[in-house]
């Protein structure tokens, strides 16, 4: 029979979600509650309520998102006329212009990145709640990806801040920032705490022989 691979559970080990130093775990006997021993964090065998914290953010980017694509981002006032911009419609003024290198970057960062981190999320949510055992590995690797991804999608609101800085020519041209990079900005900022908030470990959670570990709410 094939003896059961050690894990930090197992052996009485808690990573700690800030300095990631690998302590001890302290019994709770006394009513103490176990702290790093390096950095004085609180320590957790995984990040509390991280389902539930994790859905609320990824939902509350969905929502913003569906605006952030609608309203303007950007508003030009060129010779006393203006002309307000979604990033859409930035991304098909660079393709009709020939800029395709610019607009496929737009695309991409501030379109594509964002919607493929919530799906992604979403997915990765769903398997844990459904004790999913499908390739750990690779849904490790995807949660990683999307980890390191999430803060490039900040390019646009770059690139917005810096127009409304650098053209302020008076009467002849202004660009303002408009609603839709407020709703932008958001989807970015919480799309990176909703990553931070979920837990890879609960993904090989499943994959414990016993299956005894703590309920997550």
């Amino acid at each position: 029979m094939k003896p059961s691979p050690l894990t930090a559970m197992s052996a009485s080990l808690i990573s700690c979600h800030s300095c990631h130093l690998l302590c001890k775990a302290v019994s709770a006997a006394k009513g103490l509650a176990a702290v790093c021993p390096r950095c004085g964090a609180r320590l957790h065998s995984r990040k509390p309520n991280s389902i539930a914290r994790t859905w609320a953010l990824v939902i509350a980017a969905f929502i913003f998102y569906i605006p952030a694509n609608v309203l303007p981002i950007t508003k030009v006032i060129s010779f006393g006329k203006a002309q307000a911009d979604t990033i859409m419609s930035g991304v098909i003024y660079f393709v009709k212009s020939g800029s395709w290198p610019i607009a496929l970057v737009i695309f991409v960062a501030s379109v594509f990145v964002p919607l493929l981190k919530l799906f992604l999320l979403t997915f990765l949510l769903i398997s844990v709640q459904r004790k999913s055992q499908w390739r750990p590995k690779d849904r490790t690797r995807l949660y990683r990806i999307t980890e390191a991804v999430g803060r490039w999608s900040m390019t646009d609101i770059y690139v917005v801040t810096i127009l409304v800085a650098l053209v302020k020519l008076g009467s002849l041209a202004t660009i303002e920032a408009g609603p839709g990079a407020i709703f932008f900005a958001g989807v970015v900022i919480i799309t990176i705490f909703a990553a931070m908030s979920f837990d890879p470990r609960l993904i090989w959670d499943a994959q414990e022989p016993n299956n005894e570990r703590r309920k997550q709410p």
